[in-house]
């Protein structure tokens, strides 16, 4: 049985085009930004507004854990009353618990793998790639201007980081949380999919409990 793939990316490296790629030669769903869609509809709450908040670190989310407010993946009482980013977060995690329950998919960031940490069939990605080649990804596509894209790279990397390390409490480059690591920079987006593709072929089966 295929497992759900969960893909951590420095910005840059072609983890969203490696997720599509994947998600289409495996023919499972692929979760990235329509978790912003699908947690605005849950919610009531514009795109727009969750656009801004997508990705980024709350404020009072830990603080509540540890006074026992805040029990994950559950309903929450008074969750209309938390900052955006917390809000967001929760709504994310328990769409991606649902698609989980669902069978094979490929999910792009917002702390996957974390979230999934209790569920045997998971297999952990993370793609990074050298800053000439993640500039050149970036350029190509417009996404920046070229004397900003060095410090742009670097602040949105930071951001990914804090976000993993607040919601989870780990650290987005500890390479323990992953299965397998990859730069991207050697590869085309396709060797890439399949490099992945193979490593699970090769991962041994969960034990059983």
């Amino acid at each position: 049985m295929l497992p759900i793939i969960t893909i951590a990316r420095q910005y840059g490296s072609g983890g969203h085009e490696v997720g599509e790629r994947l998600a289409e030669k495996l023919n499972v769903p692929l979760l990235d930004k329509q978790l912003i869609a699908m947690a605005a509809k849950k919610s009531g709450l514009s795109e727009e507004v969750f656009e801004k908040a997508d990705e980024k670190a709350g404020n009072s989310l830990l603080y509540s854990m540890v006074m026992g407010n805040y029990t994950f993946g559950s309903r929450i009482t008074g969750i209309n009353d938390m900052p955006i980013n917390d809000k967001l977060f929760i709504l994310q995690s328990d769409i991606i618990k649902s698609a989980a329950d669902k069978g094979p998919c490929v999910i792009i960031g917002r702390c996957g793998d974390y979230i999934l940490r209790e569920y045997d069939n998971v297999f952990r990605v993370f793609i990074h790639a050298n800053k000439e080649a993640r500039i050149k990804r970036i350029l190509s596509k417009g996404l920046c201007d070229e004397k900003k894209v060095s410090d742009f790279i670097t602040k949105r990397d930071k951001q990914r980081a804090n976000y993993y390390n607040f919601y989870s409490n780990k650290r987005w480059d500890d390479l323990s949380n992953y299965h397998l690591t990859i730069d991207s920079s050697e590869f085309d987006i396709d060797e890439v999919a399949e490099i992945i593709i193979t490593a699970i072929g090769k991962i041994k089966p969960p034990a059983k409990k």
